[in-house]
């Protein structure tokens, strides 16, 4: 009997194949799907790893096997087949919207050791030290933003996460950096949208030559100062950017993405000290998401 929020059977089939399997050595893994339920239920609660439920095993298996697979990347693979399975059936559409989320760090989120630091410097300062770990200070206390793509179903194609206090704009050709779905034949992975879409926060000259050199159409709405700018200077100002108010309809999705990812409690609430840490979270919720999308078989190695 499959639990609330965890795992379906169909969404077992689809990645039970991609996870490592055992190489000879030492003791076996513990049934993987019964620990990824306990990543999921930590991820879906918020709750300490300590309070995880014994049906999903001992919580230090569970921790550790969610970190050993954030440090090799095995979360982010996933959602990387998971993407490349749907865009060969073209299932991806490549309206991509753009837009970041903050999330408010829990006390514990605070305080991540000092490993990892750059060499020499066990006495960094403590802000150099948060943004690190992407914590940033606001009224509110210390927040995590999590900077997304998605495509026109509203599924998450790539993710950045910073301090909250980083305006969206200077992450923007990061985020489109991580946009980036292989091929499952020969050919470059696929790295350009037909499409971007975008609100105010991403008007600025910078964005939209960069696009327009790369041949993307932009959907972003011209800032109210930009606009008085331009008009104040009369011809010299130019013309408007074009923009489609039909089009900038569907940017909505990225606002819905952000709503379903926060229907998980660790994402909504950063609990997770490490940036690498939460992150990975993200990822699994993402998969979670893609999971969710009706598909055609099962992934493989070859997707």
């Amino acid at each position: 009997m499959v639990g609330r929020g965890e795992l379906t059977d169909a969404a077992w089939q689809r990645i039970a194949s991609l996870l490592p399997g055992v190489d000879g050595r030492g003791r076996p893994w513990r049934d993987h799907r019964q620990v990824i339920n306990g990543v999921l239920w930590r991820l879906r609660t918020g709750a300490p790893w300590r309070d995880l439920p014994e049906r999903y095993g001992p919580w230090q298996t569970v921790y550790e096997r969610f970190a050993r697979w954030e440090t090799d990347g095995t979360w982010a693979r996933l959602l990387e087949r998971v993407q490349v399975r749907d865009d060969s059936v073209g299932a991806v559409e490549w309206t991509v919207s753009v837009d970041s989320t903050v999330s408010r760090a829990h006390q514990h989120a605070a305080g991540a050791r000092k490993k990892g630091a750059p060499e020499g410097d066990e006495l960094e300062d403590p802000a150099r030290a948060a943004a690190r770990q992407a914590l940033g200070r606001s009224r509110g206390g210390p927040t995590t933003k999590v900077h997304l793509a998605c495509d026109g179903r509203g599924l998450p194609l790539a993710v950045v996460v910073t301090p909250g206090n980083v305006n969206d704009s200077t992450v923007f050709d990061t985020v489109m950096g991580e946009l980036r779905v292989p091929r499952t034949g020969a050919g470059r992975p696929r790295r350009r949208p037909d499409m971007v879409l975008a609100d105010k926060a991403y008007s600025s000259p910078a964005i939209r030559q960069a696009l327009r050199g790369r041949g993307i159409r932009t959907v972003i709405p011209e800032r109210a100062d930009r606009k008085a700018n331009r008009r104040r200077r009369g011809r010299a100002g130019g013309r408007p950017p074009a923009f489609d108010r039909e089009l900038y309809k569907a940017r909505n999705v990225v606002e819905r993405c952000f709503g379903r990812l926060k229907q998980f409690r660790a994402i909504a609430t950063r609990f997770d000290k490490l940036a690498d840490r939460y992150r990975a979270g993200v990822h699994l919720a993402s998969l979670i998401l893609w999971l969710r999308e009706p598909t055609q078989g099962p992934l493989s190695d070859r997707t």
